[in-house]
């Protein structure tokens, strides 16, 4: 009878399948609207477990390990006795190893909170990543959750690092704006980055961290939190689309270069394979050495380096005669090589400076009276 039923509907739908598109798209509607009608209350909280509602406890042990790094004995040796406090406030039991160098926790017949070996187990884990204990010990608390963000390396180690510098800042200044703005407390260790708050928060660390990684710097995303931290303020633009009001980064191409360093010239297609390059032997027969005899041959071969030599002595010559070649001789001296006019030589000029030169002793100041008076 089902499988009657069955092939009925499937008849039907074949005939009408718009009466049954429309029971489709209601129940999609009717979802649609109860999502729009859940609204959380501001200062609501999730309501804790208590012993009254598990009174059984726990049946079956359940534990996670984790391993920390030798740096982190000292501390984590110094501190154990604040963490096996803290776990047995929960009833759960923690073993320190420091010849494994692990760390471990377990359920007890007392432990009627389900949750609670979770946040141990990120407790713990929380400690071997460098975290410190008055931190890692908000993760047992109800609204506190964490999140471990792993950083990409990519091929470059040099460039990793200067991308998890700029996320941490100077003096670790963009990561204090980072915790502030989120609400979290943000640690990086490492390739890794550890991240405690709230789930909205640990979102947001989650995205400029790999921003970051990406050359995104974290300064865009600081901002736009900022502005929405002010925009949350006002209760009129709660039900409003903030995407007006938050700014928008433009990608910025640094490269000013428009065409590539190696430019690669792709030739017309032709189906046809390229002419096979001749061989020595068809080089021979075409040029007719093939056909001489093995003395001709020879012959043949030392003229032709015979000729080359020659060749190659003519310009090694003549490469060395000409550093002894003299250089052009200046043109522009009068009376050196007389290649100017006679007419050009101001005869009369000559012979007056001639005839000054005789009235005066060789060294005497020129007097200009005397000369005067002599003329007159």
């Amino acid at each position: 009878m089902a499988t009657s039923n069955k092939q009925g509907e499937r008849t039907l739908k074949k005939k009408n399948p718009d009466r049954f598109k429309g029971s489709s798209q209601k129940t999609e509607q009717d979802e649609e609207m109860e999502e729009a009608k859940l609204e959380i209350p501001p200062d609501w909280k999730e309501p804790g477990i208590s012993r009254e509602e598990n009174p059984h406890c726990m049946l079956e042990e359940s534990s996670f390990s984790t391993l920390f790094p030798k740096y982190r004995e000292k501390y984590i040796n110094e501190c154990w006795p604040l963490v096996k406090k803290a776990l047995s406030d929960h009833h759960i039991a923690g073993t320190l190893d420091l010849i494994e160098g692990s760390m471990r926790v377990a359920t007890t017949r007392k432990t009627f909170d389900p949750y609670i070996i979770i946040r141990s187990r990120d407790f713990i884990k929380l400690i071997a990543r460098g975290v410190p204990y008055e931190e890692a010990v908000r993760i047992l608390q109800d609204d506190v959750y964490c999140d471990v963000i792993k950083m990409s390396r990519g091929s470059s180690t040099a460039r990793f690092v200067k991308r998890r510098q700029r996320l941490i800042g100077p003096n670790g200044s963009t990561l204090k704006a980072v915790e502030l703005l989120t609400g979290c407390y943000v640690l990086v260790q490492g390739r890794t980055v550890s991240a405690m708050g709230s789930h909205g928060g640990l979102k947001q660390v989650r995205k400029i961290v790999n921003d970051t990684m990406a050359n995104i710097h974290p300064i865009y995303m600081i901002k736009t939190l900022m502005i929405k931290r002010e925009l949350a303020k006002d209760p009129k633009l709660a039900n409003e689309d903030w995407d007006r009001f938050l700014p928008k980064f433009k990608k910025k191409n640094l490269s000013k270069r428009k065409k590539p360093h190696v430019i690669r010239r792709v030739g017309t297609y032709t189906p046809f394979p390229p002419p096979q390059p001749q061989s020595k032997l068809d080089k021979e027969i075409e040029s007719g050495e093939y056909f001489l005899k093995e003395v001709e041959r020879k012959s043949k071969k030392h003229r032709d380096r015979s000729e080359k030599q020659k060749e190659a002595k003519v310009a090694r010559d003549e490469r060395r005669e000409r550093v002894y070649v003299a250089p052009a001789e200046v043109t522009d001296c009068v009376g050196v090589t007389g290649e100017k006019d006679s007419d050009s030589i101001d005869v009369d000029k000559i012979k007056q400076k001639i005839k000054k030169s005789t009235h005066r002793k060789l060294g005497a100041p020129v007097n200009k009276s005397m000369i005067k008076s002599k003329k007159s």
